[in-house]
């Protein structure tokens, strides 16, 4: 008898739309109805949707590996536009030295030194800001202000040009998806965001005792050759400051829109660090990420074909109702460790504890001095092909008596 398998289901809806990316929550309960594997017509790629497909082929970098770009285009045939990142771009053995050289850097023990200077530029941050009226742009003086007022300090790149940043990395994650307005964008600007970004990873711009010291450090002691010393600090600044600024606009806004949550978090202050991966589950700034079948890999009975492109939805991972209870809710006595939002396995976010840190200071100081945060705007989506996150997120900020 012979068994047919099954057809592939084939969505025919854009991921990279202006439409999904202003609310992807109904294209990915799409997505994860259909099945565990899904045809994408537009860019004829595959993708999944389902937490438990979803967190299996992140931890299976053999037949899912990431060498061939993160993104849509695959490196097996195309140029990258840049060399790739040594972390997030390579897989063993090429990944393991830079991996082993930058994860004890960024460890929580490691990272215990910054708390204290972190905590007290959080309380003075926040004081600032409710000194400038109860009405803010809760995005621009504290999601964007905080990373970016102690993350470059804590890499040693100077204070001048910090204004380059944030674009550089807004296009990084855009040109994972396709060339599209968004791509398009940014392109004209990147060359000089791109020089600055460059320029910062070289030995005699940075600091003692910073991260990206420490980086060369091991490049002077053999364990990464110098010309990986330069990628593995630009790893940091590609990556470690979009990715915490969306996730605290997740939390912010979360807590506005959740006011009994925030009451919860200032009784509880050290609810912290849970309401930060909560927002991380709820939100995912990273929606998405690519990798390829190396071989034909068997996916829930469905065969992704060898050497075709695979985009993993974490976001609709993280509101998969076969993992989560009542997913589309904030919910701070819920425990969101397994959540896909830093993605899983080898390639794992290595800053995310910088992510936890940075925080945990910003809401514990929050939570001593606001009372209650509450909306006072219509807040603006920010669209990224890879990223979710706010252009803007108008609030008033309640003094505590």
């Amino acid at each position: 008898m012979t068994t047919t398998a099954p057809a592939i289901p084939v969505n025919h809806v854009d991921p990279f739309s202006p439409e999904v990316l202003e609310d992807p929550l109904p294209f990915q309960h799409a997505l994860r109805e259909a099945g565990p594997v899904v045809h994408l017509a537009q860019h004829d790629v595959y993708a999944m949707g389902r937490y438990e497909h979803v967190r299996a082929a992140l931890v299976d970098w053999q037949r899912f590996p990431s060498g061939a770009g993160v993104g849509l285009a695959n490196w097996r045939y195309e140029k990258p536009w840049r060399p790739p990142s040594l972390l997030l771009e390579t897989d063993p053995p090429h990944h393991d030295a830079p991996r082993a050289v930058l994860a004890p850097i960024l460890s929580p023990r490691a990272l215990r030194r910054l708390r204290e200077q972190w905590c007290t530029e959080a309380e003075t941050l926040v004081d600032e800001v409710l000194a400038s009226g109860p009405e803010v742009d809760a995005m621009s003086t504290l999601a964007e202000a905080f990373p970016l007022r102690v993350f470059p300090d804590a890499v040693g790149i100077p204070r001048e040009g910090r204004e380059h940043l944030l674009p550089y990395g807004d296009h990084l994650f855009n040109a994972f998806g396709p060339e599209n307005a968004l791509v398009a964008k940014g392109a004209p600007t990147l060359p000089e965001h791109a020089g600055w970004v460059n320029a910062q990873c070289a030995r005699d711009r940075l600091a003692e005792g910073g991260f990206g010291a420490q980086i060369w450090a091991a490049a002077d002691r053999g364990d990464i050759t110098p010309e990986q010393a330069p990628l593995v600090v630009r790893s940091l600044l590609s990556a470690g400051v979009d990715t915490t600024v969306h996730g605290l606009g997740a939390c912010l806004s979360a807590m506005a829109t959740h006011p009994e949550q925030w009451a919860r978090l200032r009784a509880q202050p050290g609810l912290a660090r849970v309401a930060f991966d909560e927002a991380v589950r709820w939100e995912s700034p990273v929606q998405t990420f690519f990798r390829i079948a190396d071989v034909d890999v068997s996916v829930g009975g469905t065969v992704v074909p060898e050497g075709r492109k695979i985009l993993m939805f974490l976001g609709s991972a993280n509101h998969d109702p076969r993992r989560w209870d009542a997913p589309d809710v904030f919910d701070l006595d819920r425990d969101p460790s397994g959540h896909v939002g830093f993605g899983m396995g080898l390639h794992q976010c290595v800053g995310q504890h910088v992510a936890r840190l940075e925080a945990e200071a910003l809401l514990t100081a929050l939570a001593r001095r606001v009372e209650r945060i509450a909306p006072a705007g219509t807040p603006r989506r920010h669209h990224n092909n890879t990223m979710r996150g706010w252009e803007s997120l108008p609030v008033r900020l309640v003094p505590a008596v």
